[in-house]
Parts: structure tokens; sequence; C-alpha cells
């Protein structure tokens, strides 16, 4: 089966076509139905995509991502496909545009397989929160894939789609990434237009890609990156090449120390990242710990601010508009509640209810306006640190994944973005690399932050450090 897009390019050169390709990977997907990744499969539209392309491969005009095959997280849209954001509420809706980032990959002739199971709305560290029932880890069915995107990180780890597009708002890239054993990126904030992500938290969301391979991640990256007119967030700065050149040069790379202290941190993966930063040393780089006494803040921190921003963005899903309608509710008032109440799922309410209740009247100063003030800290503190290093180190994710059911406190679940969360809140591209196994034969990924907008020497290095976690491995 076709791993990498490296391998679907030797296929083609050997004679196979876009639309074999196509094929071969519709039926690993119905093998692996029972991973639940898809929660549909464009096979209509995939084929005919896949002749279109064949067409252009013959004629000399197919695009750079020829025989690329994708999955998009059901919060992407893709016009005239469902998306639902893997709620009830917006079951059957289709819809009327392709977003920016999707639609850059159709114009470099990739093709789209299907969309991807997801925790509802992106709300989620463990994909059990769809309306559409739990993803399973390919890597261990009893196990979760991580959230939110966990159906686009099960897909690419079992080889159902070339890769998968996800969205980021805490780590819902990394994390699944982490427990998947794949490569999963969330770009600096701005860098990828946000135009047709269905909204969670507006100033943390990003689009982002998983993959098997480095080189895979920083293609659909830079092709996926750059300004766009239908989006005033997103940054206009100058893309560049994203091939990778594997850093040769020694880096300054810190680590937070906090982040190798904290109690639920699985002790095999920090006896793994110490033995990581023991080898760059060894290899001439200069790493140093750094404090960063605001770790235990940046949950609350995010979760002050992330539900606030989904009360406001969710509040357009009122079962009036489009979307679900209560059958039986009698004036508007009633509609309201009633669709809404049947139509999201009890995360997505709570965090709702909160983010509500950090804006009202009252609490708002409280709240709200000390999370801002508190996230203006942690991004001071990042740029500061990032005046004196190259990139961040820490885990990716505190431990392996975990079983069904295993983490049913909320709290709990929360702070398996602890590593995570950093990134989104100061707004700086962060990438998980698959960093080996634990003796429960489960992956975990290292992760590793960057400046801004410099997704270049992210991938670069993040070559450099792969290669060396492969020899060590």
């Amino acid at each position: 089966m076709y791993q990498n897009f490296a391998e679907v390019k030797l296929a083609l050169s050997s004679g196979k076509s876009v639309l074999d390709i196509v094929d071969a990977y519709l039926e690993k997907i119905e093998a692996n139905s029972d991973l639940n990744a898809f929660l549909e499969v464009f096979d209509a539209s995939a084929r005919e995509s896949a002749l279109r392309v064949d067409e252009k491969i013959k004629a000399g005009t197919a695009g750079r991502l020829a025989g690329l095959v994708v999955g998009i997280k059901d919060n992407i849209c893709y016009k005239a496909h469902r998306v639902s954001a893997s709620s009830k509420i917006l079951e059957g809706f289709e819809s009327l545009y392709t977003a920016t980032a999707l639609q850059r990959l159709l114009d470099q002739d990739a093709v789209v397989i299907g969309r991807l199971n997801c925790d509802e709305f992106a709300m989620g560290s463990s994909n059990e929160n769809s309306a559409f029932g739990p993803v399973k880890n390919p890597v261990n069915r009893k196990t979760v894939p991580g959230g939110s995107s966990g159906g686009s990180a099960a897909a690419v780890a079992a080889n159902l789609c070339t890769v998968a597009l996800g969205s980021d708002t805490g780590g819902s890239i990394r994390q699944p990434a982490s427990f998947t054993g794949t490569f999963g990126i969330k770009p600096t904030y701005g860098r990828i237009s946000r135009y047709g992500l269905i909204a969670y938290a507006s100033s943390f969301d990003q689009i982002g890609v998983f993959a098997n391979t480095l080189a895979d991640t920083a293609l659909v990256t830079e092709i996926m990156a750059g300004a766009d007119e239908f989006d005033s967030t997103v940054s206009s700065k100058e893309v560049g090449s994203y091939t990778i050149e594997p850093t040769t040069e020694k880096k300054k790379i810190a680590y937070i120390q906090e982040s190798f202290e904290t109690e639920g941190l699985d002790p095999e993966v920090k006896a793994r990242m110490l033995q990581i930063i023991e080898e760059l040393k060894n290899d001439g780089h200069e790493v140093e710990p750094v404090s960063f006494p605001y770790l235990d803040y940046m949950v609350p921190t995010y979760y002050v601010l992330t539900t606030a921003e989904a009360s406001s963005n969710l509040s357009r899903f009122d079962g009036v508009h489009y979307g679900h309608r209560a059958a039986n509710a009698q004036g508007v008032e009633a509609t309201y509640k009633e669709s809404r109440s049947e139509g999201f799922g009890p995360e997505v309410q709570r965090r709702i209810m909160a983010g509500t209740f950090v804006l009202s009247h009252g609490y708002y100063d409280a709240y709200y306006t000390k999370g801002q003030k508190v996230r203006r800290v942690l991004q001071n503190k990042t740029k500061e640190i990032f005046s004196k290093f190259d990139f961040v180190l820490t885990p990716t994710t505190p431990s392996s994944a975990f079983e069904f059911n295993a983490v049913t406190d909320p709290i709990q679940m929360y702070l398996q973005d602890i590593y995570t969360v950093h990134a989104n809140l100061a707004g700086n591209p962060a990438i998980s690399l698959p960093l080996g196994k634990k003796s429960n034969g489960m992956p975990f990924g290292v992760q590793l932050m960057a400046p801004f907008f410099e997704e270049k020497a992210l991938f670069d290095f993040s070559a450099y450090l792969d290669e060396m976690l492969q020899a060590t491995t």
C-alpha cells in the first residue's frame, strides 16, 4: 500500500494510473471500516477527479500533487460535499464553497477521498466526542487515536490516504500524531487561511497536515500557505520553498524544565526525551533548560479563552438558519433551546456554557480579560526564549494513547494538551515527530516549536532530528 507521496509517484512512473491508486485506497478504507475514521467516502467524485488528473498527466499539464490522495477533517468545507463537524446539528448540510487551503491542493491536482471523523466541533482530546461514534487507533484498536483530529491521524497511520488535513486549536493535530506515530504540524497562526474551516476558537485555530513522512508534511504545508483575500487574519508574508534540506549547522535548543517535572509525565517518555537531549548535546548542539513558570496556567487560560470564542462562534447554529431544527418546538425561543439541546453533544454544551459564563456581566473582567492578560504574558515569555534559542523541545504528550473510557474526568482530559496549547496561545509553529514506542508498543512523539513563520527552519531541523531518532530506536 502507498504510505507516502514518493511511493505514489513511483507507482505512476511504473505505469499505474491515479484511478488505480484511488481504487487501492478505497479498498483499504473498506477493509478498515471498523476504525470509523471516515464519516463519508467520496468514491464517485474521487474517481472522477482521478480520471481528470490521469488526462492531465497524459497531456503533461498535471500539477505538483498529481496522484496525492487526501482525506479531510469533517470541519473543512468542500463544495458540493457534506460537512458536519461531526455534529448532529449540521448533519446533512452540504457546503456551498471550498476552503482555501483545500482548494490550493485541488489546484495542484490532489484527489479528495472523503471526510474524516473528529471530536464534535473539534472539541476533545480523544475523538470520543463525535456524534457518529469514536475512532479507533490503528496501532491498537483498544486505544483512542487522540483528538480532535483523530480520524485524520488514524487514516494516515492506517494508510487509508496519502495525507490528511486536520485543524489544531490546542494540539488537535500534534496530539493525535503522537498517539498514532505520524507527523503532524500546526503552522504559525496566520500562515494558512482559515477560510472554509468551521470555527471553534478563531484566534487559535489553524489548518495543518498529517503525513507518514516529513517531506509530505512540508510539501502540503507549503502549497496551502500564503495570503488569501477571503481571510483578513492570514499573513501576506512570502512563503518560499519548504523543500527539506537537513540542518548541518549547530543550533541552540531550549527545553522547558517544568515540562519534565509534570506529575503526569510517563517515565518512559521522560527517559526517552532526556536521551534525545543528551544525543543533541553530544552532536554539538547547545541544549539548555529554561524556566517557564507559567506551565500550570496555560491549560486554564486556554480553556477560558477558547470556550469564550466557542460560545460566540457556535451561536450561529440556532436551528433557524440551517442545520438541525427541533421537530416539535413552538416559537422562536423554544426552537433555539430545543434545537441546540438536541443538536449539540455534552462536551460542546459544556464548553458553550463555560464560555457564556466567562463572557457574562460580572465575570468578564475576572475571567476573559484576565485570560487575555495572561496570554500576553505567555506570548512575551515565549518571544524572550526565542530571542536566545532557535527551537523549543518538549514531549508532545505526557503519555502514549490511553484506552477508551480510561479518562472520564473533563479536567484530566483537558490536561492531555498540557504541552501542545503553548504554541496555540503564543501563535508559534510546532510539529510532532514520532519519537519511539513505549514498552507496550504504543508510539509517542517529540514536539519542536519555532519562532513565527520559521516553518522552513522547523522542517529542516526536524529532518535532522528525525534521522537521529531513526538511528537510535
